[in-house]
């Protein structure tokens, strides 16, 4: 049975996504951390969420993001603290270390995919800007 046959778009898409994941691994292998766990720091980096909306944003089950937030406890990148308006729910923040380390993610990602972008034209790199909204806004809207 031949392989089903996608339009260039669709395999653009996967294509870039997989460079994109592939940039990101890389970037938290050099930490020691799971393409999860460095998603993590970049929601804490400038919030405090609960540990529900940690699930929501990472879209896992909330027993997961018990064990998530444990192993980053554990290395001193988080720490949690009982809300101050309702003590049932727990906040997650990230400590001066997971800023740091946060940080240099961000620096790396940033350089690892203007790399991945690196001879591409200003038109091309506006045209993937809008397309990169557009996409977004659209996942935004369909989340809820």
């Amino acid at each position: 049975m031949p392989a089903p046959v996608t339009s260039p778009t669709v395999d653009a898409l996967v294509q870039l996504s997989f460079a994109v994941h592939l940039a990101l691994t890389r970037i938290a292998g050099q930490f020691d951390l799971s393409v999860t766990q460095l998603r993590l720091l970049g929601i804490l980096r400038d919030r405090t969420p609960s540990m529900a909306a940690i699930a929501d944003f990472l879209e896992l089950d909330r027993s997961s993001i018990s064990g998530l937030v444990d192993r980053a406890e554990r290395r001193g990148l988080v720490a949690r603290r009982a809300s101050t308006v309702d003590a049932r729910v727990i906040l997650v923040e990230a400590t001066p270390e997971g800023l740091a380390v946060g940080a240099q993610i961000a620096q790396g990602v940033s350089s690892a995919l203007e790399q991945l972008i690196g001879d591409a034209t200003p038109a091309d790199i506006d045209a993937v800007v809008r397309l990169a909204a557009s996409l977004q806004a659209r996942a935004d809207r369909d989340m809820t």
